[in-house]
């Protein structure tokens, strides 16, 4: 049976999902094909890679994707996301697509003309860092002559290249959308915020009705994009969240 493994973006609560790997492994469950935006594309392609789920989390936890340390000079955007190539050439030496052991695809934004691109052969390490280069905080990454940023701009649930492939999907979402009052927004940035997010949101539950299993913590809505410093927090989110979603589909993968 083919299972893919759908992983949104979502910064520091992309921990979530290699708390999700943890619950399915621990039921038989291994998935054979793979598709992540931004968080859920580092998640990803170490998962693909063979790395176990463990070393995926002391990454998440001490590799400084996402801390402020790696300032850009004289570029659009705070860290230089090409600073980080070295961080993922180590889990990933080969730095190929083809190299990997399932099948992955990391989609990212044309940062230029506004198109989506599914990455999935040649070099891999350029794709998962511009799948993840948060617009404004990291510089857009060039890749044959584009630039580009965050692949949750425009896919942030990237189920698509799944559909005609696996016979069951399993959707991670770790974007939940939090409950707002009209006083919490405050400012004129608060409500582009909000904006935003609802954007990202809805577009990533209207794609819910493709996947066979959608695990979405909702509790996650408590954690930034940004903050490190909850990761083992974050990772039994997504663990319990799995766990319990397994309970309620026991025959889902019953061959």
């Amino acid at each position: 049976m083919n299972i893919g493994l759908v992983l949104s973006g979502g910064g520091a609560r992309g921990a979530a999902h290699i708390g999700v790997i943890k619950a399915l492994e621990e039921h038989g469950i291994f998935a054979t094909h793979i598709s992540g935006a931004s968080a859920g594309a580092i998640v990803g392609a170490l998962y693909a890679a063979g790395v176990h789920w463990s070393e995926i989390l002391t990454f998440f936890k001490t590799i400084p994707l996402f801390h402020a340390k790696r300032f850009a000079r004289k570029k659009p955007g705070f860290l230089n996301s090409e600073n980080f190539y070295d961080d993922l050439k180590t889990y990933l030496p080969k730095d190929s697509f083809e190299d990997l052991k399932k099948p992955l695809f990391i989609p990212a934004a044309n940062i230029i003309d506004g198109t989506s691109t599914i990455f999935s052969k040649g070099p891999l390490i350029k794709p998962i860092i511009a799948s993840a280069s948060f617009p404004g905080v990291f510089t857009p990454t060039e890749i044959d002559g584009n630039f580009y940023v965050d692949g949750g701009t425009l896919n942030n649930f990237p189920v698509e290249p799944l559909k005609n492939k696996c016979d069951k999907i399993i959707g991670v979402c770790v974007n939940p959308l939090k409950t707002v009052s009209i006083k919490d927004l405050r400012h004129s940035y608060s409500v582009i915020e909000r904006a935003y997010k609802i954007k990202v949101a809805a577009e990533s539950s209207n794609k819910f009705p493709d996947c066979d299993m959608v695990i979405s913590p909702q509790e996650l809505v408590k954690y930034s994009t940004f903050g490190m410093s909850n990761m083992d927090v974050i990772f039994n989110l997504g663990y319990t969240a799995a766990v319990k979603e397994l309970q309620n589909h026991k025959d889902l993968f019953t061959s």
